[in-house]
């Protein structure tokens, strides 16, 4: 071992296993702007409508989420329902695949609230269950 090194390093990977990288692989799935955001409305604000969506993210225009849920449904994430009533009405919905994404999502809003307190109105950083009154979901 190395001065460098230690015992909880993280060992290199070579590049050409990097070529089929899995977080590369997750990244090309959920790695599109607006994607995650997506997720997380569906997820932590139980939305499930096109307009829920585009009134509640910010910056995101009706083709762009058009496009984002149909990436979405292809790569089996998110369902589509479609009810035959008047007006037609369209309900998104997590498949079992796309549930398994809260893992991911609870650890990246748990760095955000230790890292980056700006976030908060008090300036103060705070624990994931601290402001979610529950622990982060793990795999």
């Amino acid at each position: 071992m190395t001065p460098a090194q230690s015992s909880t390093e993280i060992a290199l990977t070579p590049p050409e296993v990097l070529k089929s990288c899995p977080i590369d692989n997750t990244f090309r799935i959920i790695g599109k702007k607006f994607t995650v955001l997506i997720l997380r409305n569906m997820i932590y604000s139980g939305q499930n409508h096109f307009n829920q969506f585009l009134n509640t993210i910010e910056g995101i225009n009706p083709n762009t989420l058009s496009t984002r849920l149909r990436e979405m449904e292809k790569n089996k994430i998110i369902e589509r329902k479609i009810f035959h009533e008047t007006p037609v009405r369209i309900e998104y919905s997590l498949t079992e695949k796309g549930k398994e994404l809260l893992p991911i999502l609870d650890q990246m809003a748990a760095f955000s609230m230790k890292h980056a307190p700006e976030i908060f109105r008090d300036n103060k950083t705070s624990s994931f269950r601290e402001v979610t009154g529950r622990k982060p979901a793990s795999f």
